[in-house]
């Protein structure tokens, strides 16, 4: 059983920093790209920031958050982090960890296979 475990949201004011983290197991954490997308209310899901599996490289941000938001991970203890300088009232949203069976990264949520519960970020002003 495939499970993804977001921790690190909260309320913060903005220009603060927050670091989410996504512990994964039951999948082969290495060769899987892994993303974050979040969601405000009223809103659809967006992209944030993909990651590339072993058999592939690279990663990418969204445009609303580049250079502010850094992607990365540590194979060794299967966890994604979402580091996220800057923060803005707009960042508010519910922040998803998702992985895909494949090794390269995508921005499009409908080709991520396994999803953890989210994380609230609430940025105040």
């Amino acid at each position: 059983q495939v499970q993804l475990v977001e921790s690190g949201g909260g309320l913060v004011q903005a220009g603060d920093s927050l670091r989410l983290s996504c512990v994964v197991s039951g999948l082969s954490f290495n060769r899987a790209a892994m993303g974050w997308f979040r969601q405000a209310p009223g809103k659809e899901r967006a992209f944030v920031a993909t990651i590339s599996g072993i058999f592939s490289s690279g990663a990418a941000v969204a445009n609303s958050v580049k250079g502010r938001f850094t992607i990365s991970r540590d194979n060794a203890k299967n966890t994604l982090y979402l580091q996220m300088d800057s923060l803005i009232p707009d960042d508010t949203a519910v922040y998803y960890c998702a992985g895909r069976g494949e090794s390269w990264s995508s921005s499009n949520p409908a080709t991520y296979d396994y999803w953890g519960q989210g994380t609230q970020v609430t940025v105040s002003s």
